[in-house]
């Protein structure tokens, strides 16, 4: 067969290594179009891992509902009425929604939006985020823990005074070397033992920065700002399979019931779906990475034409070559695998050339994207799927490049070839 014949190769190579010039200017065109193709997917996939860590191991599958004025009249409640979550709504939520999964009521300590409570531990003062939550919060947005335990259903159950604390409220409320662990800082007034000590995964701040935030038990919370039975607002996540949002919207219809409030009004309560914004972003990602091969294709192809029109220079010089084979018994088939396969093995070089380029200059700036904890993008990376796709496409592009100009050898006559001057 043609293709494994010595001489054929060898008349590739010859035609390559004649016109050196040629053949680096025209492989270049395509080497650039992949080389770009490549970094530009890698520099995608950057974004989209420095985006996406932002979010560490937050539940993705989850949302947040609390009150707000009520906008519309109902069953003798005015409009404007303020009303709270309570305690039972917990169980009742748990007890009737069978798509939730996890539920984590939250609560604040001092005015809503306040800015923070007082914290004193001897001479060193600070103003920091109180939250009182239930350990589920951690599954839900999870933190790193430095020092300690987090909190726990015993700490609820018995109201206990304990605290988990940021990093940065450990930074300022002790010594460089001193252990937090058991020492006790001043909440308002009210005396907390530090049980732990966390830092954040991910850059997601639902509440505020969490380098900066102390957790207590929930009921301790209530009992110590006097809340009563009020939830602030709940976190909530769907069982896997089970879409956050049809989960939402059945939280949403029960807890309009509970507390009176007329179903057409949708502003009594607030809310954030993480799974709708997180779907947001993978769209975006999409979009991107269509916009990448669309214009890395767009500059392939422009490579892939010069290379064309230069095979086609490349059969008008060998005109009397390729007579001389038709006279002697050389098929047409021959003839185009001839000069296909000479498109093909130049297409195929050049674009290995830029492949491997491509691939050196991520790995060359990735150390100074995973340098920074908090940079917009990180670890550009290919996949190998992409990797092979490149090579396909290289391979199908230079057939291509290849078919005009083959199709014009085979229509040349033995007797004009001859004649050509």
């Amino acid at each position: 067969m043609i293709v494994f014949e010595r001489d054929t190769w060898n008349e590739i190579w010859l035609s390559l290594r004649k016109n050196r010039l040629r053949t680096f200017l025209t492989g270049f065109g395509v080497s650039w179009g992949i080389l770009m193709l490549i970094f530009m997917l890698g520099a995608g996939n950057g974004l989209k891992n420095g985006v996406t860590g932002d979010f560490g191991d937050f539940a993705t599958n989850s949302f947040f509902i609390w009150t707000q004025p009520t906008t519309i009249a109902y069953k003798g409640f005015p409009r404007g009425r303020q009303f709270h979550f309570i305690t039972q709504d917990i169980k009742a939520i748990k007890d009737q929604i069978s798509e939730v999964d996890i539920v984590a009521p939250k609560l604040q300590g001092g005015r809503w939006g306040s800015g923070g409570d007082n914290v004193v531990r001897g001479k060193h003062s600070g103003s920091y985020t109180v939250n009182g939550d239930y350990p589920e919060v951690f599954k839900i947005d999870p933190v790193k823990i430095k020092k300690g335990r987090l909190l726990n259903n015993k700490d609820i159950e018995e109201k206990r005074k304990v605290a988990v604390i940021g990093i940065r409220v450990r930074d300022v409320m002790f010594n460089q070397n001193e252990n937090p662990i058991g020492e006790q800082i001043r909440i308002q007034g009210v005396y907390f033992t530090v049980i732990g000590v966390v830092s954040p995964k991910g850059n997601v701040n639902m509440n505020g920065d969490k380098k900066e935030m102390i957790w207590i038990p929930f009921s301790t919370l209530q009992q110590v700002y006097n809340y009563g039975n009020t939830v602030g607002f709940f976190a909530i996540t769907a069982k896997p399979n089970i879409s956050a949002s049809v989960a939402e919207k059945k939280v949403r219809q029960l807890l309009a019931e509970r507390h009176q409030i007329s179903p057409k009004d949708e502003m009594a309560l607030g809310g954030f779906n993480i799974e709708e914004e997180f779907k947001k972003m993978t769209g975006l990602f999409m979009a991107i990475n269509l916009v990448i091969w669309v214009v890395g294709l767009g500059t392939l192809f422009a490579g892939i034409i010069g290379i064309s029109n230069i095979m086609l220079i490349v059969v008008k010089e060998r005109t009397k070559e390729i007579g001389v084979r038709r006279a002697i018994g050389a098929t047409p088939f021959s003839i185009v695998v001839q000069i296909i396969l000479e498109s093909v093995v130049l297409t195929f070089l050049a674009g290995i050339i830029g492949l491997l380029i491509g691939v050196w200059a991520l790995e060359a700036v990735k150390p100074m994207f995973q340098s920074a904890e908090d940079a917009f993008i990180r670890n550009p990376e290919i996949d190998v799927n992409i990797v092979i796709s490149a090579i396909i496409v290289i391979v199908i592009t230079g057939a291509f490049a290849g078919f005009l100009p083959a199709k014009r050898a085979i229509n040349i006559k033995a007797i004009d070839a001859l004649r050509d001057e």
